[in-house]
């Protein structure tokens, strides 16, 4: 009823970290298709949508999330697995009109199973270069030797992963304090020379004009001037 694409999920593993990844659903008939997710495993993976109405001749994408791992299984195997299940629906279906009885095998219902696998790879690394690799060589391939998955390989580089990231966090955030002190250093600057500005203004203003109790002398001594003229 459905194509799906592809096969198998597969999660780039890192350590620490939330993993997605997605489903195509393809429907090629003229029903309508309903479907259905499930998982052996369901404390450590988020389907979204998990159940939901694929129309005549059109796609439908699911996504499924894996949660942070602590640590990576050994070999690199993983033995979850996913079940989607489809059934026909009645033209015109919407997702609420979804129920389990219809998924429902034993009430005479044809329901459509497709199982898929999980894999885990190696994330993809910027610049992947390592010292002492022969010319031609990359992490990549050393991560599988001879068919199998080298644990302790794919732990060093998961780890070096995060590292970088770690560290590209750190320099980011180094650079955003360092941008406020300086902004907030400028502020300070201006403000300064503002009150400079204004100082030099006062202390222009008190010599250019005359000192007020030079006035009040002056005042003083025409008036007493003025007594003495009025006596004489």
């Amino acid at each position: 009823m459905l194509q799906i694409e592809p096969v198998e999920l597969q999660f780039p593993f890192e350590l620490k970290k939330q993993i997605s990844c997605s489903m195509q659903l393809t429907n090629k008939s003229n029903n309508y298709v309903a479907f259905k997710v499930k998982t052996t495993n369901p404390k450590k993976y988020c389907v979204r949508p998990n159940t939901g109405i694929v129309m005549p001749h059109s796609a439908s994408e699911v996504i499924v999330t894996m949660q942070a791992q602590k640590e990576a299984p050994p070999d690199m195997q993983c033995k979850d697995k996913f079940l989607l299940q489809s059934v026909v629906a009645s033209p015109g279906a919407t997702a609420k009109d979804i129920t389990p009885e219809m998924f429902n095998k034993e009430s005479g219902n044809y329901v459509e199973d497709c199982k898929l696998k999980v894999v885990y790879v190696p994330p993809q690394l910027p610049s992947p270069v390592r010292e002492g690799s022969e010319e031609g060589s990359s992490p990549r391939a050393s991560v599988f030797e001879n068919g199998a998955v080298n644990t302790s390989e794919f732990n060093n580089i998961s780890r070096a992963y995060n590292e970088q990231q770690d560290s590209s966090s750190e320099t980011k955030a180094l650079i955003s304090k360092l941008t406020e002190e300086k902004i907030s250093v400028m502020q300070q600057n201006n403000k300064l020379q503002q009150e400079l500005e204004l100082l030099r203004r006062e202390r222009s203003r008190s010599r250019g004009g005359i000192p007020t109790r030079y006035v009040l002398i002056i005042a003083l001594l025409g008036i007493l001037l003025g007594y003495l003229l009025k006596k004489i």
